[in-house]
């Protein structure tokens, strides 16, 4: 998703994400129990699946607050706060060299089961995004999506088939909008080209190993429903996945807004999308294509494309299957490395989608990870190196430094 100031004629800001739909628990009731007889532990009834997802690298509280709402059943109630502090090298004038800010401070609310489903989630948040500048989250919140993020209503008639109304998650991209969904605390350069939270209505069907999803939605959060919004991945086993997804406007939109960036609103989009488990390793490669069409009516007397890729991937020493040497309970170390281009020049009048028209951008993050209980913190580092850059659109005090250094604490409590 796009948040840019300045990097797009005449636009400021954008965002992306995109979270899974909460699949319908099983509403069996566990087995009676006595005193003389327990259940065994392996056989409890876990709790079923609630949105928001949390990163692979972050595990959510297994015994989570819930009541009985009589006959809507169980509702749960969980939620993250965390704060977080930031140094760079290369700050724009907008953007400060240091700060610390709130990173999350959300509560979610989960109705999971039967046939009618809801999910809720409010509070603030702040959206930090590798080389764009940090937005606080005073302002993050109502500059994007408001202190209630997403919420919808979901119509499950069967377990392979459900229906879904509200601000819901994309389907577009491998990573997610906020902070504690990820692997990284930064959102990537790729993220940066994709939508994440917008307003439609969509439908999901599994059938074994096949899961789709179709959504005709407002895209960039621009209340035109325009946008059309598909994804299909197979499950070949219980470690390998691939998805393909695919996204664009059916109209050429002129809402140009802090969380609507003009040319990204009025693009396509595809993504490629590998994930495989084995053992302590997660890895989650993907590519990335995005086309915007010449729009003179915008001012984008050519059309521009963005061509990318990324390798996401964490090593758990907590695992089981992590050699002896270096198990430790609590560690996981993820990495994520990215690449992408832009085409297009100025001097034929195509839009700006990176560092200015043609320019291409890498990136390497790692973020050491450590989980006790409930708390958790997170250390990063990031370097982005820019290439090709148009005068005045990179980084520093002057827009014409090609790279930027940051280092990042996150720390935090999992409701």
């Amino acid at each position: 998703m796009r948040i840019s100031v300045r990097f797009c004629i005449g636009i400021s800001l954008t965002l992306l994400s995109s979270i899974p739909i909460a699949a319908r628990a099983d509403e069996q009731e566990p087995a009676a129990t006595t005193d003389a007889n327990p259940l065994p532990a392996a056989e409890a009834k876990a709790p079923p699946a609630l949105q928001p997802a949390n990163a692979v690298t972050l595990s959510a509280n297994p015994e989570p607050v819930n009541f009985d709402a009589g006959g809507l059943g169980p509702i749960y109630l969980t939620g993250v706060l965390s704060g977080l502090g930031q140094v760079q090298s290369n700050a724009l004038p907008s953007d400060r060299s240091r700060q610390i800010d709130i990173g999350n401070a959300q509560v979610f609310i989960n109705k999971p089961d039967g046939l009618l489903q809801f999910f809720l989630q409010a509070g603030y948040y702040s959206i930090p995004v590798l080389g764009m500048p940090y937005i606080r989250t005073s302002d993050a919140t109502p500059t994007f999506f408001g202190p209630v993020a997403q919420g919808y209503l979901k119509i499950a008639p069967t377990e392979n088939l459900s229906v879904v109304v509200g601000k819901l998650p994309t389907l577009i991209g491998a990573e997610s909008t906020f902070s504690f969904q990820n692997m990284n605390v930064q959102r990537g350069l790729l993220w940066n080209q994709e939508n994440a939270v917008n307003r439609g209505v969509q439908v999901n069907y599994a059938a074994g190993p096949l899961t789709l999803a179709a959504s005709v939605n407002d895209g960039f959060y621009s209340k035109r429903y325009s946008w059309v919004s598909m994804s299909a991945s197979y499950a070949f086993d219980s470690n390998n996945t691939l998805a393909v997804v695919a996204g664009g406007n059916t109209n050429h939109t002129h809402v140009s807004t802090a969380a609507t960036p003009l040319f990204q609103n009025n693009q396509q989009i595809y993504n490629l999308i590998y994930t495989r488990t084995n053992g302590p390793w997660t890895f989650q490669p993907y590519l990335q294509y995005t086309r915007v069409p010449e729009l003179p009516e915008f001012g984008a007397n050519a059309s521009a494309s963005t061509y990318g890729g990324a390798l996401l991937m964490s090593y758990d020493f907590g695992s089981d299957a992590a050699p002896a040497p270096l198990r430790k309970a609590g560690f996981k170390l993820p990495v994520r490395l990215e690449y992408i281009s832009s085409t297009g020049s100025a001097a034929d009048g195509a839009p700006n989608l990176l560092y200015g028209p043609g320019s291409t951008a890498w990136s390497l993050t790692v973020t050491p990870t450590y989980q006790y209980k409930r708390f958790f913190g997170r250390a990063e580092f990031s370097y982005v190196g820019a290439r090709k850059t148009a005068p005045g659109l990179a980084f520093g005090s002057d827009g014409n430094s090609r790279s930027q250094v940051r280092g990042l604490l996150e720390v935090g409590l999992l409701l």
